[in-house]
This record gives structure tokens, sequence and C-alpha cells, in this order.
């Protein structure tokens, strides 16, 4: 009778598998944890001259996260940029581990470096009463302006168009940009990207600044991001620019995870954009 033994652990494929856990587990923290900035530049006849040079952070899909203490590497990349605004596109907190605090805390910093405008994502819709109410007045205390479903003139001119993540195909962009003249630039912050060509473009802003596809999660060589919420496998728009007839759209990475928890080849980041007149 021939008896089969369990093959047995050597040292040398102890240390082996060792050795491939760690690496994993620093290439995930780096993944997730390492900040980087990209940056673009917009150019349009219509950017008054008041307004050439005008610089624009995005801070999209926090989802809670922290980046050093109180967020300080942030805060400090934030800074490093030097922007004339600060734009928050939605999920600054994440609904599965909601923290209102970390949200208000970064908001209170990031306010003292340029004036703050903020949509809602879609976990800021999935909050309880309770949580919204203490998240918007943290945010408004701490000088953020929450642009709900309204838009505002920038000192420079650039009318700038809030959309809550409830309103972003229901007509409001359309009902929001009638009065906007033509001549005039006009920037759009909508949380959701997919839109673009069934939405957006029917009222032809200039220029959209949207999240939540978190760069497609996991990212490969000439195929992109993987997976996004409401695009499903193989997004179409996940980072980066893309633009539809006469309106360019820019897609932040992000910062946060939500349900899938980990990022590859697919750090961190937030956007610099750069508005520049053709004049």
């Amino acid at each position: 009778m021939q008896i089969f033994r369990k093959p047995k652990l050597t040292k040398k494929k102890v240390i082996i598998l060792t050795t491939v856990l760690v690496f994993l587990t620093i290439f995930c923290v780096f993944q997730n944890q390492y900040l980087t900035t990209d940056e673009y530049t917009f150019t349009s006849a219509k950017v008054p001259t008041s307004a050439d040079g005008f610089c624009i952070v995005q801070v999209s899909d926090l989802h809670n996260a922290k980046f050093g203490r109180n967020n300080s590497r942030l805060i400090n990349k934030i800074k490093d940029s030097s922007p004339d605004i600060i734009v928050i596109t939605g999920d600054i907190v994440d609904s599965n581990h909601t923290n209102i605090k970390t949200a208000t805390d970064f908001c209170e910093e990031a306010a003292k470096i340029a004036p703050c405008y903020y949509i809602t994502g879609n976990h800021e819709m999935w909050l309880t009463e309770d949580e919204s109410d203490t998240l918007y007045s943290g945010m408004t205390s701490a000088g953020v302006t929450i642009l709900d479903n309204t838009t505002t003139i920038l000192d420079n001119g650039i009318y700038l168009t809030g959309l809550g993540d409830d309103h972003l195909y229901d007509g409001s962009l359309a009902e929001l940009s009638k009065d906007i003249p033509e001549d005039k630039l006009h920037i759009v912050l909508a949380h959701e990207p997919q839109y673009l060509e069934e939405e957006y473009t029917l009222s032809s802003p200039d220029l959209i600044i949207t999240g939540h596809a978190h760069g497609g999660q996991f990212r490969l060589p000439f195929i992109g991001g993987i997976v996004a919420p409401d695009q499903g496998f193989f997004p179409k728009y996940t980072a980066g620019e893309y633009k539809s007839g006469d309106t360019t759209m820019y897609v932040s990475r992000g910062l946060g995870n939500s349900v899938i928890p980990v990022r590859i080849f697919n750090t961190p980041e937030i956007n610099v954009l750069k508005i520049k007149s053709a004049k």
C-alpha cells in the first residue's frame, strides 16, 4: 500500500512566500497612498484676459481617506499647486464608513489655501438626514461654497455651475445654462462622467470637471480602467481629457476607495487645470 504524504514547506519556500507577501503589501500600500498630480491646460477664446493662467485644483472622491496626519500630505500637495480655486467634486465622505469630521477638517484646511466650491456625489445622497446636516453645516462653517444646482460668477468673469448628484440627467443643466451668455466661459462641476454625450453636451458648456469613476480602479497598459461605478467593465470615461462637440470634460481618478478597497497602477491624484486665453 502506497502512502501519499503532504509535501512539506521547505525553508526556501517559506522565505520566497514571505518575500512575495511583503512585496505585495508594500506595493498595495504604495498604490493607495502615493499622491500624484496630473496637470492639464484648457485654452479657449472665451477666457478673458483677467482669467489667463487661472488655476483650478480638483479634489474628488476622497471617501474619508487620510494622507498623513490630518490629511497634511494632501493639503501640502494642494498648496504646492498654488490654486486660485479648489473644486471638490463629490464623495468627500463614504456612506459605508462615514466620518464627517475627517471631511470637515479637510475643508477647514483647504479653505485656508483658496476659495472652495463643492458639489454632492452619490455617497452624499446616501447619508442620513442628520449626517447630511452635520456635513453641510460643517463645510459651510469652514468657508466652502456648496453649489447645489446653482451658478456663480467668479471675479474673473468665469461662470461656474454645480450640479447636485441627483440632478445630473433631469434637464437641470439646460435650465441653468440658458441665461449664460454664449461668449462667456462656462465651467460645470458634475460628479459623474458617463452623461457627457447624452446629457451634458446638449447644454454646450465649455468645460466639465468630474470624478466618480475611480480611474477604473485597476488600470492596465493599452486598456486603461477595468471597472467603474455605473459604467461597468472596461468603462469609457475613467481619467483625463475627453471631448464631445465643443465641450471638454476632465475626469479625476480621485483619491479614496469605496466598495473595492484597493487600487492597482492607479495612484490617488489631484488634478490641476490651467485655464489659458487664446486671444
